[in-house]
């Protein structure tokens, strides 16, 4: 289990979450702590450069969309860092807004 494991189950029931996620991975977009809104989605909703709650490698991030190919998406940091593909079953939601 990892620091979004229950917002994972959340938005799995098609919940919109309420999150501050922590770390600087991501600074410049979102800021550690920042009250972040993020609302299910698909991988077919998805967009280069949109922000996603996910699971890589089996690790839990809020990164970005880097790449799309197919069924598949890239995801990666906001400091030129790649995490890895997943697919629709590692996507979980996109950020809607920042509070």
């Amino acid at each position: 289990m990892g620091w979004a494991t229950g917002y994972m189950v959340r938005l799995r029931r098609g919940e919109t979450i309420t999150c501050r996620p922590r770390g600087h991975s991501m600074t410049g977009r979102v800021n550690d702590g920042e009250t972040c809104i993020i609302a299910p989605v698909t991988i077919n909703e998805v967009a280069l450069n949109d922000i996603v709650l996910c699971k890589v490698g089996g690790k839990e991030y809020l990164h970005l969309v880097k790449a799309k190919q197919g069924n598949r998406i890239q995801i990666g940091n906001n400091k030129g860092g790649i995490n890895g593909w997943i697919g629709e079953s590692g996507l979980f939601g996109r950020l809607l807004r920042i509070e």
